[in-house]
């Protein structure tokens, strides 16, 4: 048996009872839908073959969006999409993508496998996906290899009204009407790919180029290159210098198994439990990162105009076997669903600062939605994850306190059980429960402090092994499923939380 299988094979032993307050009746911030935006990259097949076939193509397209991938992702409410880096974006220039395709230029993509970047999808295929989406676009502008003037026609070209050269370009090119742009990035992970600054650099190139980043109508928020993982110095140096000039800091972190070294993160599929309980300890310091990087910003900004956007989340591993590696192509199991949900509950936790995220990436790369291989399409975990949360758009979080036991496992000890709460713009109340004890069922009981029901439904995600997964051949293998362990009586919610699994509830 392998050691995933004998582990799930494990979850007789008895565990200790979780319990909860909900406070409806001190209402939190409301956890804006764009917390639940996704990220494209010029990168791997994420965005050719997995977003764009082309016209021509004989997979079924609307005009070269893929069909299948636009079908679900309208599904989950996607708000926003972050395009077109990443570390794709400091070395993207804006005119290589527009006009006659065939006339577009053929660059090599240095950051990613080194293969040929053909240009087909630029701005206006990319505005035309976010229409199709219904969902905000989020640019990010290029501060690592182009001037500001590059910057400040893009957005022209965007977001100009009719009447000036870049306006009646956008027209010729298809589009008379101006675009929304509702976020710009200033550059992306200018401590790194987007140019290896110093903090007091970059905050001066940030406040240089935001000067100059205009929208032709309408607000426009401005989000600045942020810090990764607990680069606290980096906050602290970007809010001091710039915080006046930005809308957003953004910051950046992804969930490794191994997180010691890059070249060596773990497998997605076939993974001990050691590597189970290292990826819920390493999703787990999201809270703490959020919490010191929000107490930073509160120093400079304590009205919390500045949004803490968290545009880049989710797991890496090694590359799939076989793969390009330049391709960050990985498998997304049940692993990554707890991973989703336990992300999800920290964000609601944090909404006041929170208002803006995007897990990495859409399709085909890292912890992605959808998998594609030529016509067909697979939903992973994670999409169905995202479909669970649907209610927590827009809808206010409710306070909770949490009493959890304890999940250990060689050096880990964390709480097995994490959740969150809302309550929805028609007045329902919804609480989502992750339990990251890959083998032990944990009861729960919940106190409804201001909430009044008498009934309760959900669904439940979960698997049979800690790295079940859906595959073009079983697409359907995890999937949410009718949850019927939860029970109310007077103002207490009781449940049973199965190993391994997402649980989100209505209360009416």
């Amino acid at each position: 048996m392998t050691p995933v299988a004998a582990m799930a094979a494990q979850g007789d032993a008895p565990a200790p009872r979780a319990s909860a307050t909900i406070h409806g009746d001190r209402p939190g911030p409301v956890m804006q839908r764009q917390v639940f935006g996704q990220f494209a990259e010029h990168l791997g097949h994420g965005i050719y073959d997995g977003i764009w076939v082309g016209e021509r193509s004989s997979i079924p397209n609307d005009r070269g969006y893929r069909r299948d991938v636009l079908e679900a992702l309208r599904a989950i409410k996607v708000p926003m999409v972050r395009w077109p880096g990443g570390c794709f974006a400091d070395e993207y220039h804006w005119r290589d993508g527009i006009g006659p395709r065939a006339k577009r230029p053929v660059k090599i993509n240095t950051n990613w496998g080194g293969v040929n970047e053909d240009n087909a999808f630029g701005t206006d295929e990319f505005m035309g996906f976010v229409e199709r989406l219904g969902a905000e676009a989020y640019v990010s502008a290029n501060v690592g290899s182009a001037p500001p003037a590059e910057t400040a026609q893009w957005l022209e070209y965007m977001t100009s009204p009719n009447g000036s050269t870049l306006a009646k370009e956008r027209a010729a090119n298809g589009h008379p009407a101006p675009y929304k742009v509702q976020y710009v990035g200033i550059g992306n992970e200018l401590w790194g790919c987007g140019g290896n600054m110093r903090a007091e650099y970059a905050a001066d190139l940030t406040n240089r180029y935001a000067q100059f980043a205009k929208s032709g109508g309408g607000k426009m928020l401005k989000i600045a290159s942020g810090p990764s993982d607990a680069n606290y110095g980096w906050t602290e140096t970007m809010m001091r210098l710039t915080g006046k000039n930005i809308d957003g800091l953004a910051l950046h972190y992804y969930t490794r198994p191994r997180d010691k070294e890059w070249n060596d993160k773990g497998a997605a599929l076939g993974f001990p439990v050691r590597e189970w309980a290292s990826t819920m300890a390493h999703t787990l310091q999201m809270e703490e990162f959020i919490t010191k990087h929000s107490a930073i910003m509160d120093k400079y900004d304590p009205a919390k105009r500045v949004m803490l956007a968290v545009d880049e989340w989710g797991t890496w591993y090694d590359p799939a076997p076989g793969s390009n590696p330049g391709f960050l192509v990985q498998q997304n199991s049940v692993r990554d669903a707890v991973v989703a949900g336990l992300n999800l509950n920290i964000f609601a936790r944090h909404a006041d600062r929170v208002k803006m995220a995007a897990i990495a990436q859409m399709v085909n790369v890292l912890q992605a939605m959808l998998l594609t291989d030529g016509p067909r399409m697979v939903k992973t975990p994670t999409y169905w994850v995202f479909d669970l949360y649907k209610p927590w758009q827009d809808a206010t979080v409710l306070p909770i306190d949490v009493q959890s036991p304890w999940y250990h496992q060689d050096e880990v000890a964390v709480p097995a059980i994490s959740v969150s709460a809302v309550r929805d713009r028609a007045g329902q109340v919804h609480v989502a429960l992750v339990n990251l004890d890959p083998s032990r069922a944990i009861p729960l009981s919940v106190a409804l402090n201001g909430v009044t029901a008498s009934t309760v439904s959900g669904r439940v995600l979960t698997g049979a092994t800690m790295d079940a997964h859906n595959s073009f051949e079983q697409p359907d293998a995890v999937k949410p499923q009718p949850f019927t362990a939860a029970a109310l009586s007077g103002n207490t919610l009781s449940a049973t939380i199965p190993p391994m699994a997402v649980v989100v509830l209505e209360l009416r």
